[in-house]
């Protein structure tokens, strides 16, 4: 590969990166001259690279969604999968780093669309193939629908940010860090608790809901 090819690639990287703490500051209404001004480019340069703004964003879906799934994978394998949670510290030592990345997510479900319903079409597969890698490891329990469990958690897990920047707006959104930091001290162990101890003393209530879904031939 030639020495421009790089550096083209490397550009290329830069500019999205850019975009993403851009878009995760400003919102996707942020026009392409604040994200060249961030990248330190022309705008021109932007096009260059990416055509349109629209196939920016759709490279900046693409990259947070491997991003993620990558942390999922990292997850598994330093104690997830071995059933310990051994890595989980270590995850929540790189919160502030996956700042800009989470804030990004928020600002897609703000924003609506097909492409956003297709980023989380995608984050909902990867995060059932994760739950199933613990089930088979034996650090979580097995659930009577995988599928909507999945779909479940990750519509709590994005709505309970949501939710958190509307109760405590941020007063500065380009510090995504401390953004998702605050979201964290706060929701941390009560959703440590909940995924460990569940709520219910008994398992009553989930007899009855199945017993409703048998009765109304709900194929859910």
């Amino acid at each position: 590969m030639r020495l421009a090819d790089a550096d083209d690639r490397t550009t290329r990287a830069r500019l999205r990166d850019a975009a993403i703490d851009v878009f995760a500051r400003d919102g996707f209404d942020a026009p392409v001259r604040t994200i060249a001004d961030a990248a330190g480019v022309s705008p021109g340069l932007v096009i260059h690279h990416f055509g349109s703004k629209a196939n920016l964003r759709a490279e900046c879906d693409a990259h947070v969604l491997r991003v993620t799934r990558e942390t999922n994978e990292r997850a598994l394998e330093n104690g997830y999968g071995a059933g310990t949670f051994g890595g989980f510290a270590a995850l929540l030592d790189t919160v502030g780093a996956n700042g800009p990345r989470v804030v990004y997510l928020i600002r897609s479900l703000q924003s609506g669309g097909e492409m956003v319903r297709e980023l989380f079409e995608h984050l909902a597969v990867d995060g059932e193939a994760t739950l199933r890698a613990g089930v088979a490891a034996g650090s979580i329990r097995p659930s009577i629908d995988e599928t909507a469990r999945a779909r479940h958690l990750l519509a709590q897990s994005v709505g309970a940010l949501l939710v958190d920047v509307v109760l405590h707006p941020p007063d500065d959104w380009s510090d995504a860090a401390a953004i998702v930091q605050g979201y964290v001290d706060r929701a941390l162990l009560p959703g440590a608790e909940l995924a460990v101890h569940g709520v219910m003393a008994d398992d009553s209530l989930l007899q009855i809901v199945l017993d409703y879904r048998k009765d109304h031939h709900d194929d859910c």
